[in-house]
C-alpha cells in the first residue's frame, strides 16, 4: 500500500511587477513566510525555483507568481494557511494581487516520492477549473480522501 502526500498548487495574478514599490511589503515578506511553511508541522517539501530554472513562473506568464508544495494532509496545510501568521498576509491579497475570477489554488494527492513538476501543477488547475472538485483535483472546501491503493 503507497503513502500519499498532498499537492498544493497556488497562483496570484501580481498587479504589478514583483520588483515594483507596490509589491516591496510582500516581497519582503516572502522568505519569512517560506520558512515557517518549512517549519510547520506536516510540511514535506516546495518546488525552489532554483530546483528547475525552465519551470519558472508555471507557464501563467510573467505578470504571475506560484507556489507548488507538498504536505502530509489536508489538515496540515489548512492549519498553516488559515491559522498561522501566513493568514495575515492573506488579508493584504488585494493590495498586491488581481482578484481571480477562476480557481487558483488546487490539491491532489502523489505518491510518496512523486515530486509533482509545472506541468503537471497545471493540468490540475485546469483540470480544477474545468471539471470542479473531483477526486484528481479539489479544494480545501471538497477535499478527497487520499487514495486507497
Amino acid at each position: 500500500m503507497s503513502n500519499w502526500h498532498l499537492a498544493e498548487l497556488n497562483i496570484a495574478h501580481l498587479q504589478d511587477t514583483i520588483e515594483s514599490e507596490r509589491l516591496s511589503d510582500f516581497v519582503a515578506n516572502i522568505d519569512r513566510i517560506n520558512q515557517l511553511a518549512e517549519q510547520s508541522p506536516g510540511f514535506i517539501w516546495r518546488r525552489i525555483d532554483n530546483d528547475h530554472p525552465t519551470e519558472t513562473n508555471f507557464g501563467f506568464g510573467d505578470d504571475y507568481i506560484a507556489t507548488l508544495s507538498l504536505w502530509d494532509s489536508v489538515e496540515s496545510l489548512h492549519e498553516f494557511v488559515y491559522r498561522s501568521v501566513h493568514k495575515d498576509i492573506m488579508r493584504r491579497k488585494p493590495e498586491w494581487f488581481h482578484r481571480m475570477p477562476r480557481a487558483h489554488m488546487v490539491l491532489w494527492w502523489v505518491a510518496e516520492g512523486h515530486l509533482p513538476n509545472s506541468v503537471e501543477a497545471k493540468e490540475k488547475l485546469l483540470h480544477l477549473q474545468e471539471n470542479g472538485p473531483t477526486d484528481q483535483a479539489f479544494t480545501f472546501r471538497q477535499a478527497f480522501a487520499k487514495p486507497q491503493a
